[in-house]
Order: structure tokens, then C-alpha cells, then sequence
């Protein structure tokens, strides 16, 4: 199976690459051999270059002023004096650790999450291992504030919050010169790209050119979660325009004011894009699409998937946090994978993505691919998709296969009534759409329902757990897209059910594939995220109704995690780098990043004085 994959691959790259290459708006940048990293050698010293400790080469107040290097009232006193920087800082030196307790004082008596959000960029733009120790030791409350919800909030307001510019702004205009803009970022060993074009940020639509938060806390996660160096993570903000009036209407707005470029030129400007990327920074080099619209969502997954090292994680990445879910829920429940029927509510990009890999679950476990879509339904703004439908002509592919021959139903709780499906799944970006109605169906369907309602931000989220136990009488078992406060149960019980955040996959993912500089990321290796997050949660989690593990144990996670996608990389011959280590656990070891202050001081050590004393005694003659 892997073999016949893998020859697939090949020629769909191959003829991805001459198709792209033929592109008159690319002969300027065609690949070349030697633009391409070696199978080992590059990819290892690309590596050694990230983790090398080096001696700073400027003095003076420049160093406090690179967020790199600036370790503040961290510098010790030798290293001020040595570095020229003696009397520009306090004449404390204190730890790390004071620095971050410092820090996380000062967060707790801000007002907003919105202001704790600015706090720490401007932490970020001032002291970058401070940052990133801060989100790595207090995972589980920042991570609400450097990504979502308040990420989202950040991006609403990002025209006026804007302070500092990171990563690379590419917009329609720069149509043939992208590699020159590509050239122009200052790190030369770029391993993780993560771009968007802002169309569909979240769940509030089109933020167009403000949506560069998204790639840049993403990425931020990259390096917290998953100890990838943040000299190694590039944001890109793919800037066509914004169909958002009050944007373009807006001052503050920070990107083009023009509406959505949606002619040839947008493929053109995502293909060249594409391109020298891979031109600048290799052919491993992993790009991750993040908020891309729905129709654009699959295409151009499809379109690059085999051809470079890519991945979209809104279908693939939510697909294995959802599938983990659904595993973690048979330990609570006794049932099987095989024994549910699922439904889903949204049938967009989010809902495919889940339903395609309990598809391959499926199939792993003994089912064809027609029996296991049978059991999947998905239900959207018109109601059940079925292939009686109005639209079923024109459906897309990724979401005919689980359209039936059924008749037609524009209510929730009818569907769930008349279905009688085991699993609910809530991806629509619709709140308040888990009525009372349907949750109480769920329970005369099955004894423990799955209710997971994953749409983000906190807002959008179809029902909230309060209410989701409330109306099942504390059976169903939970979980959401977003965070959520504990809740107590009639009889006592405090209930803390998990957040299916992609967090706890797309770190994972990164790090095994660069690990390995693997060419290609596939569904594969998707499902072994899943398998492995799964297997992180404990019979103390499911008790509490966690059906994720608690994001202090994050690390450990993407760690797993990266081992397993690591391993399919090789096994699926899509590694390169070689010889295949035979310690996986040493070869993921070997690139993670520690945040931890290093010492500026140069290596000192003795010295014989002997040919001083002789120099001394030949000068007294």
C-alpha cells in the first residue's frame, strides 16, 4: 500500500512541479538543483545552525534592543561588562524565573484578555525566551490569550493594537517579484511557514489583512508546544484584498483597499509563492494553509498536497483532534469506533476533514469505505445533505461521499430523531444551535451521547457544557472548540470537560516532519496523531469528563506525537534524512529548542605562565 502511494506521490509532484514551472509569471524562480537541500547533510545543518550558541557580535545597547539576544535584567555582571551594556540595566540581576513571576503579576491585574494579548507581544518584540518560557511554563492560561479565543478578538482590532510588524506581507501587487520579498526575511534556515490569506479567520469571517495574528500565534505554538526554534517559523500574511467594507472603510486598516482579487491572479500569486518557498528555504520546508476560505480550503490542499511539504490545519489538523475525541470517548463509553453513527452538524471544510479520517479509522478497522460512509450524515444552513438535495449536483466531491439517499429535513432535533445518530459534532461557526430538544434526543439514542461542539470562539460554540449536561442529565460526554469553566453537576460532581484545540496536533505534527524532513504529510500520519493524543488521556481524565489531556501536559504531547508521524516517515519512505536513525526519541530530541537564557560569556580557561616567566627573566639580561 505504501509503495503504490508513494509512486502516486512522485508523479503528482512531478507533474505538479512542471505544470508550475511552465507558469510565464514563474521562469524567474524555476527550482534548480542547487536549491534543494541534500537528503542529510543541509537538513542537519540546518539544525546545528539553529541550535549552535553563539557569542553576540554587536555591543552596546543594540543587544537590549534585539529581542534574540536581550536576556535584561538577566545579564550578569561579567556579561554587562563584557558587552558593553554596564549601567544600562538595573543593577539587579535576577533570574529567569523572577522575571517571569515579574511578568505573570502583571497579566493578573490587567483588566482584559485583549490587554494581556498586547502585553505579551510586546514581550515577544523585547525578550523572545522570555516569551516563549512564559507560554511553555503557564500553558494552560495563556494559551486562551496568545491564541484563541482572544486571538480573534486581537485580529478584529489588529489595525488599531498594531504595533511592531512580523513575518512577510505579500499582496497581489507583488505578482512576479515574491521571491525578492521572500529574500528580504533576515533567517536563512526557515524550516515552518504558516500563511493565510484572512479570508475566513476563525469564525468571524473576513478580518483580510488583520488576520496575520493567526500565523503569527500559530506559530508562537510551533516553539511553545512543540520546541521548534522561532528562527525556523515564518508567518505570511497572502494579502488580495478584503470583501469586508468596514475594513476598507477603516483608517487603521493595515492591509490593500480593494476587494478580493478572485481571477486567475490568485492561483497565479499562491503558486509563485509556493515556489519560493521552496526556492529560498528547500524543498522540506512545511507550509501550513491556515483560514483560507471554504472553497478555496480543499483545492488548494489538493493542489499542493503531493507536490510539496504542506498540510491545511482547519481540515486535517481539527480532523485528528476531533477523531483523538472520538477515540478517548470508547474508554468511557465500552463501545467501539464501528458501533457509532455520526452526525454532523456544519459540512463544511472542519466537518469533511473529521469525516474523511473516521473514514480511514474505519477502514483500519476492517470496514470498506462504503460501509463506513454510511454511518456518517452531515446536516448544513438547508438542512440534511442528502443526494435528493436541490444542490446535490453541484456538491463538492470531499462532501458527496456522505450525502444519501434520504429525504429531505431542515431540523436539528428532526434529524436526530429520525437518524438516531450516537455522536453529535458541532463545526458550523452557528452558537446556541444544541437545543434542549436535540441534546435530550441524543440520550434516547444511546446511554452516553458524544456531544462535541468544536466551533470557535467561545461565542460560536453550538452549546455550552453547562447546558450540554444540564439537558443530558450529566450522561453525554462532552467536549468543546473552545475553553470553558468547570462545571458542578446536581450531585456535586465538578465536570471539566477537554477543549479540542488543534494545539494539541499541529505542534506534533511540525516536529516529526521536521524531525525527519519528511517531503510529503499525509492522512496516514494524521490518524497516528490521533492514535497518540488518545492515548495521552488517563482514567482520572475521563472521570472529570476530559476527553483531551490537560494542555500542562502539552510538551509531552507534540513530543508523542512527533515520534509517530517520524516513524510513518520513514516507514512510507518519505524521510530524508539518512540513515534512519534507529533511536527516533534522539533524532526528535535533536532539534527541539530550549527557551532558557544562555551564557554570553566567551570559554576561558587556564593557561601555563611559563614562557611569560621566561619572556620576563630573557628581558631582565
Amino acid at each position: 500500500m505504501f509503495g503504490s502511494h508513494l509512486i502516486k506521490s512522485t508523479n503528482s509532484a512531478r507533474l505538479m512541479s512542471k505544470r508550475l514551472a511552465s507558469s510565464y509569471h514563474l521562469q524567474h524562480i524555476q527550482r534548480k538543483n542547487d536549491f534543494h537541500f541534500g537528503a542529510d547533510e543541509d537538513h542537519k545543518n540546518a539544525h546545528e545552525d539553529l541550535r549552535i550558541n553563539k557569542i553576540p557580535n554587536i555591543k552596546g545597547f543594540e543587544i537590549l534592543r534585539n529581542p534574540k539576544l536581550n536576556k535584561s535584567t538577566a545579564f550578569t555582571i561579567p556579561e554587562r561588562q563584557i558587552l558593553g551594556i554596564h549601567g544600562l540595566l538595573p543593577p539587579a540581576v535576577n533570574s529567569q524565573r523572577v522575571q517571569m513571576d515579574r511578568v505573570m503579576k502583571q497579566l493578573r491585574k490587567l483588566q482584559t484578555d485583549l490587554q494581556r494579548y498586547i502585553q505579551l507581544t510586546q514581550i515577544l518584540a523585547r525578550n523572545e525566551r522570555l516569551f516563549y518560557q512564559l507560554l511553555r511554563e503557564y500553558t494552560e492560561e495563556l494559551l486562551p490569550i496568545v491564541y484563541t479565543p482572544t486571538v480573534g478578538q486581537a485580529c478584529q482590532q489588529y489595525g488599531l493594537i498594531f504595533r511592531d510588524p512580523r513575518g512577510l506581507f505579500i499582496t497581489i501587487h507583488d505578482l512576479g517579484h515574491v521571491y525578492d520579498i521572500v529574500t528580504n526575511w533576515p533567517q536563512r534556515k526557515v524550516q515552518a511557514v504558516v500563511l493565510t490569506d484572512g479570508e475566513r479567520i476563525l469564525g468571524l469571517g473576513d478580518l483580510g489583512c488583520n488576520g496575520m495574528g493567526i500565523p503569527i500565534g500559530k506559530l508562537a505554538l510551533y516553539t511553545a508546544c512543540g520546541g521548534i526554534h522561532p528562527n525556523a517559523c515564518l508567518p505570511i500574511m497572502i494579502d488580495v484584498g478584503t470583501n469586508n467594507e468596514a475594513l476598507l472603510n477603516d483608517p487603521m486598516y493595515i492591509g490593500i483597499r480593494q476587494r478580493r482579487d478572485t481571477s486567475e491572479k490568485y492561483d497565479q500569486l499562491v503558486d509563485e509563492v509556493i515556489m519560493a518557498l521552496r526556492k529560498r528555504f528547500g524543498n522540506q520546508v512545511l507550509i501550513q494553509f491556515e483560514d483560507f476560505g471554504s472553497h478555496n480550503s480543499f483545492r488548494l490542499l489538493d493542489r499542493y498536497r503531493d507536490f510539496c511539504c504542506t498540510f491545511n490545519d482547519d481540515i486535517q489538523g481539527t480532523a485528528a483532534v476531533g477523531v483523538a475525541g472520538l477515540f478517548a470517548t470508547l474508554l468511557a463509553s465500552g463501545m467501539k469506533l464501528t458501533d457509532h453513527k455520526f452526525l454532523f452538524f456544519g459540512a463544511g471544510g472542519a466537518a469533511c476533514g473529521i469525516a474523511h479520517l473516521i473514514v480511514r479509522a474505519l477502514m483500519k478497522m476492517g470496514l470498506s469505505k462504503a460501509q463506513a460512509c454510511k454511518r456518517i450524515f452531515m446536516f448544513d444552513k438547508d438542512g440534511l445533505v442528502t443526494m435528493t438535495r436541490f444542490d446535490a449536483v453541484d456538491m463538492p466531491p470531499e462532501r458527496k461521499l456522505f450525502a444519501h439517499n434520504l429525504p429531505n429535513i431542515d431540523s436539528l432535533e428532526e434529524t436526530v430523531k429520525t437518524l438516531k445518530p450516537t455522536a453529535l459534532l458541532g463545526v458550523s461557526g452557528v452558537g446556541k444551535t444544541f437545543t434542549e430538544g436535540v441534546c435530550r434526543q441524543m440520550c434516547e439514542n444511546t446511554a452516553r451521547p458524544v456531544i462535541f461542539a468544536l466551533s470557535n470562539p467561545t461565542s460560536h460554540a453550538e452549546c455550552t457544557p453547562e447546558e450540554a449536561y444540564n439537558w443530558t442529565d450529566g450522561k453525554c460526554i462532552f467536549a468543546s472548540g473552545s475553553p470553558f469553566d468547570p462545571v458542578t453537576l446536581p450531585n456535586g460532581k465538578v465536570m471539566s470537560p477537554g477543549q479540542g484545540n488543534n494545539v494539541y496536533i499541529f505542534p506534533g505534527i511540525a516536529l516529526g516532519v521536521i524531525a525527519s524532513g519528511a517531503q510529503n504529510i499525509t492522512e496516514e500520519m494524521f490518524l497516528v496523531a490521533a492514535e497518540a493524543l488518545a492515548e495521552q488521556v488517563t482514567e482520572a481524565d475521563l472521570d472529570v469528563g476530559r476527553v483531551y489531556p490537560p494542555l500542562t501536559n502539552i510538551k509531552e504531547v507534540s513530543f508523542q506525537i512527533a515520534l509517530r508521524v517520524a516513524q510513518v516517515a520513514y516507514l512510507q519512505g518519505l524521510a530524508t534524512v539518512m540513515p534512519e536513525p534507529e533511536d527516533k526519541h534522539q533524532l526528535v530530541r535533536s532539534v527541539l529548542y530550549s527557551p532558557d537564557y544562555k551564557s554570553y560569556l566567551p570559554t576561558t580557561y587556564d593557561y601555563p605562565d611559563s614562557h611569560e616567566e621566561d619572556f620576563l627573566e630573557d628581558e631582565s639580561d
